[in-house]
């Protein structure tokens, strides 16, 4: 008798009449019902987040949508130019540079201050322990994530917005407090002062809601398609990837 198989899952499944998923009716109980954004936090925690963390997930999601010309663009646009029959050729390529300079900063800053916490054990002064794991950051020569922007160099305005949004919430939770006690105490060991910058901020408030430190850059990636794909459909409109293209090219300088 041949071995039956089975693949338990508790995300989805689908009969000739229905959808199911997380234990709904797609069609009858989530659609038209249900945000995209408490969807994929629902989908990720395995819970159905309340209002407060809704609001807050999905600042995060806004907060990370677009920032510009990015690598990440930049490389979405010359994919779509090389490849225009390749949509999702050109959503992956500016979806591959998320790293830890641009998007995936988001992870490294939750997973610092997750780690920092669960060393400390039970924290009744932020900054302490705040200074003693910068101190160690620079003494390893390793980078403090979430501290620093090539563009907002005195404050990045999505940060304290996140911050008020959470408190606000009742979500002001560990991850934040470490994180704006880093940003106070950093300059005594680096002497200098850096802002706190929008992913890492995005970081500490999407370990505060509980989700999994090893996920939060397909949060921030899951933010990002969605500007991705508002620069793919401006390059249809507005076309400039040959530009950047042939700038690149005419100013190449071949030294042997």
């Amino acid at each position: 008798m041949a071995e039956e198989l089975s693949f338990p899952t508790g995300i989805g499944t689908s009969d000739p009449t229905t959808i199911s998923l997380l234990g709904q009716d797609l069609a009858a109980d989530l659609m038209g019902t249900v945000g995209f954004g408490e969807l994929a936090y629902w989908l990720v925690a395995g819970r159905r987040p309340t209002p407060g963390e809704v609001r807050v997930f999905e600042a995060v999601l806004v907060a990370l949508a677009d920032h510009g010309f990015t690598p990440t663009a930049i490389a979405a646009r010359l994919t779509y130019l090389s490849a225009p029959e390749s949509l999702q050729g050109a959503l992956a390529a500016g979806l591959l540079g998320g790293g830890s300079r641009f998007l995936g900063v988001t992870e490294d800053c939750g997973r610092f201050l997750a780690d920092t916490l669960a060393q400390a054990g039970e924290v009744t002064d932020y900054d302490a322990v705040a200074l003693d794991a910068v101190t160690r950051a620079r003494q390893e020569r390793r980078l403090v994530p979430g501290l620093g922007h090539p563009v907002h160099k005195e404050q990045d305005p999505r940060t304290p917005v996140l911050i008020r949004i959470a408190t606000e919430e009742g979500l002001h939770g560990p991850h934040l407090r470490l994180f704006e006690a880093v940003g106070r105490v950093h300059p005594q060991v680096l002497g200098r002062t850096l802002p706190l910058n929008g992913a890492g901020v995005c970081g500490a408030a999407l370990a505060d809601l509980g989700l999994p430190v090893e996920m939060l850059r397909g949060f921030a990636l899951l933010a990002r398609a969605a500007g991705l794909l508002g620069h793919l459909a401006e390059e249809r409109r507005r076309p400039l990837g040959m530009d950047i293209y042939r700038t690149v090219d005419r100013n190449a300088v071949y030294e042997p």
